[in-house]
């Protein structure tokens, strides 16, 4: 990975988990929510940061905070870890280069093959109306 998480960067907040498991979930606050903020973010060159930041352009709140939560185990500390885990996946894609598609017209025998499709289904669609007779 090119990036470490920058942890001194990342605020993280305890919440009671949803779902089942009785009086464990009722008690505890094992979920963990992670923020981060790419536009005070200190590891990142400008120019990954407004790839970062249209990437999660919808996904940002309106302080510009990306919150990612976990809540899949019942110990904080993995929470913790998982949070972590999610957010290298998600930078890592984020700063994926983009390769710009290429238009290319279909090939000769394609559009032979669709036309001569769209006859095959005319003619069975022409099979199942009825007959009209003219005696």
């Amino acid at each position: 990975m090119k990036y470490p998480p920058p942890f001194h960067e990342f605020n993280f907040e305890t919440t009671r988990s949803s779902g089942a498991g009785g009086q464990h979930v009722n008690k505890t606050e094992s979920a963990v929510i992670l923020r981060w903020n790419p536009k005070t973010s200190s590891i990142f060159s400008e120019l990954d940061q407004h790839r970062i930041i249209q990437f999660f352009s919808k996904s940002l709140t309106r302080e510009g905070e990306l919150l990612i939560r976990s809540s899949e185990s019942r110990s904080q500390k993995q929470n913790k870890e998982t949070c972590v885990k999610k957010w290298i996946a998600l930078i890592t894609k984020a700063l994926q280069p983009r390769i710009k598609r290429i238009a290319t017209r279909p090939t000769r025998s394609s559009r032979l093959k669709r036309v001569n499709e769209k006859k095959r289904h005319s003619e069975v669609k022409k099979m199942r109306s009825k007959i009209l007779r003219n005696d």
